[in-house]
């Protein structure tokens, strides 16, 4: 009897792109829930945007846009990126919705009925300059442990060492630079420890992996602690029912998103929610990066269980992505969004490189772009694409396109082929998608083997009846590898469904031959990709724009300045929120700048050098106390700093360098 599931992918915060790192999760994700379509299962995905919390509050602030408009502009975004990606939701939503708004405060209520919520005051961080409550994230100051300075106001990036904010040397704002203060507020906490029976029977269950189960059981050792649940305001999100100033914390609303995309998906599709989410008739499974393994292993389901719905029937968590070695670094290049991918390569390409390297651990997976190219041209072109090219345009051109029977060694090859079927869908079955991609890879091997020592390219000369023979055990090859690489390649399988004159493929094909059928017109399947495509991306990724030497003879310096002139001058970081090109001047570009608490309007002449869009979100450095000047096309307030020939190389800084809007530059 097929089974009913129902599957979720951890939801992309709505402040930023889809990068090659988000997509290790939403990739393996896909690939399993096609898998289980393929194997007659109903399966549905649900997924969302998360779109509450103060980074969003932030960054719609600086953009000068309201909230709303930040994340439907986001939402977008989010999936042209997942649609070109070919990743295939049954729902994608999103967290600011009346279905979230209903099952958030029905959670919160039952959870306080059950005496699982109490108050407590806290001492936090307050900007009285941006009139707001700090996160930990949005603090910055001198690590307490090393001495690191620039450092989050809750963990240290070069020792790794926590602590309190109060900690933290010198903490200031990480928006304006203000030095906060201390306020007190009473906050909600919700008693995890309440749960923990219920959690250790669930984890000793088989929820998760056991390289994470024995993380969780550390978390156990030490004690669990309450875990606070709300935010004062300002703050985007929903307020807490009874409250005027308090917000559910993003992180209570964020994962009850999936009950909400479907509850959305059931009422648009005539079917009961509480069946689909909370009986025994559909398994629930969630997919997830280890770095959020706390949350969903342990708050979740206990949110879950003290509110009387069903806890999952397992928790799938995978390992980040490396690149070339390193972590994704923006300055080289290997912090590539879904966007920047899709310009230069297929995106199928990649699904496939992932799934050579997934196993169902938690373990990192690396991305060696010389691996990358190579895999690319050696499996997908040099062995699925070629075995079809190699017999599908020989049998339409000599063989009026038709199928005949194998022979014996046909028969047997095809049978190989055939029995490798089981093996391959216990592993997509357990994630492991590295072992169903080498067994493929080794039945490719076997067809084109069989090619080699059949010679169709010759007999086609001599004996027609023969070739049809042998083409016929070769496209039968071809249609087997390809359901088995569907759940990876599904644009590549659609090619060859067409090419093949076949219905929609699945497992059940995999025993039932062609034969005496008719094939259609052939066409490429893949091309082979270059260093230069990968480099392309690459150099596009990069968020330095690399000023270019110059062999012109140096420009005359200009008249002494004093130290008394040097520090009227005041330089300070600007990010630039906006830019576009002045109607009327070739050479002009007018750029809006966020410098902390400012907003100033530029006019550059550095159109011959930069396109608008190149520079949107850029780091630059401005000087803020220049006296403005009203030109013919507009006021100029204050400028930014240049170099080169005709002052057209800007100085942009890189994120990493820890720069931030506001800052003074000394």
């Amino acid at each position: 009897m097929p089974r009913k599931i129902v599957v979720t992918s951890a939801l992309p915060y709505a402040n930023a792109p889809i990068h090659i790192g988000h997509l290790v999760e939403y990739l393996q994700t896909d690939i399993w829930v096609r898998f289980q379509k393929m194997c007659g299962n109903k399966c549905l995905y649900f997924c969302a945007d998360d779109t509450h919390g103060t980074p969003i509050m932030i960054s719609a602030r600086a953009a000068r846009i309201t909230p709303e408009e930040l994340i439907r502009g986001v939402y977008k975004e989010h999936q042209q990126d997942f649609s070109a990606f070919l990743i295939e939701f049954d729902n994608y939503y999103t967290t600011h919705s009346p279905e979230n708004k209903h099952f958030s405060e029905l959670i919160f209520d039952s959870l306080n009925r059950a005496g699982s919520i109490v108050k407590r005051n806290v001492e936090q961080a307050y900007c009285e300059n941006c009139k707001m409550s700090l996160p930990d994230r949005y603090i910055r100051g001198t690590c307490p442990r090393c001495g690191a300075e620039d450092q989050y106001g809750d963990s240290c990036e070069v020792c790794s060492g926590t602590y309190r904010t109060t900690e933290l040397i010198n903490p200031r704002c990480a928006t304006c630079r203000h030095k906060p203060t201390l306020r007190t507020s009473e906050h909600y906490f919700f008693k995890l420890a309440d749960y923990e029976r219920q959690l250790r029977d669930l984890i000793a269950g088989g929820y998760t992996q056991k390289s994470v189960a024995n993380k969780l059981d550390e978390w156990f050792k030490t004690g669990l602690k309450d875990w606070d649940i709300s935010r004062d305001g300002p703050y985007f999100g929903f307020k807490i029912p009874g409250e005027e100033n308090k917000f559910f914390y993003v992180w209570l609303d964020a994962p009850i998103g999936y009950m909400a995309s479907a509850k959305n998906y059931c009422e648009r599709n005539g079917l009961d929610f509480d069946k689909l989410w909370n009986s025994e008739e559909y398994e629930l499974y969630h997919f997830i990066g280890k770095d959020i393994t706390y949350f969903h292993a342990l708050f979740w389901p206990a949110m879950l269980i003290g509110a009387g719905f069903k806890t999952p029937n397992k928790l799938f968590v995978h390992g980040f992505l490396t690149v070339n070695g390193e972590k994704m670094s923006k300055s080289r290049g290997t912090f590539i969004k879904a966007s920047t991918y899709l310009k230069h390569l297929n995106p199928e390409y990649l699904r496939y490189y992932y799934a050579s390297k997934l196993t169902g651990g938690i373990e990192d997976i690396e991305l060696s772009t010389d691996d990358f190219l190579s895999k690319t041209n050696a499996d997908l072109v040099g062995k699925f694409a070629n075995l079809a090219s190699r017999s599908g345009p020989m049998l339409t051109k000599n063989l009026d396109s038709l199928l005949g029977h194998p022979n014996q060694q046909g028969k047997e090859l095809i049978s190989k082929l055939a029995v490798a079927k089981k093996q391959i869908m216990e592993n997509y079955e357990n994630l492991n998608y590295a072992a169903a991609v080498r067994t493929i890879n080794a039945l490719a091997d076997e067809a084109n083997r069989y090619i080699e020592q059949n010679q169709p390219w010759a007999t086609v000369k001599t004996d027609l009846e023969k070739t049809r023979t042998t083409l016929t055990a070769a496209i039968n090859a071809v249609r087997i590898l390809t359901i088995y690489l569907k759940p990876i390649l599904p644009k590549f399988a659609e090619k060859v469904q067409k090419f093949l004159n076949t219905d929609d493929l699945t497992f059940a094909d995999v025993e039932r031959p062609l034969v005496n059928h008719k094939i259609n017109k052939f066409e490429r399947l893949f091309e082979r990709i270059d260093e230069k495509q990968v480099n392309a991306m690459t150099e596009e990724s990069k968020e330095t724009k690399a000023v270019q030497p110059t062999t012109a003879p140096a420009e005359p310096i200009a008249p002494e300045c004093t130290i008394d002139d040097l520090a009227k001058i005041d330089l300070r970081i600007a990010k630039v929120i906006k830019a576009e090109s002045v109607e009327g001047a070739d050479k002009l570009l007018r750029l809006e700048l966020d410098a902390g608490r400012m907003r100033k309007s530029v006019l550059a002449a550095i159109a011959e050098a930069y396109k608008p869009d190149e520079l949107v979100g850029k780091i630059v450095i401005y000087l803020a106390n220049l006296k403005p000047r009203k030109m013919k096309f507009g006021l100029s307030e204050g400028m930014i700093l240049a170099a080169g020939t005709g002052g057209k190389d800007i100085f942009i800084l890189t994120a990493d360098a820890g720069a931030r809007p506001g800052q003074r530059v000394s």
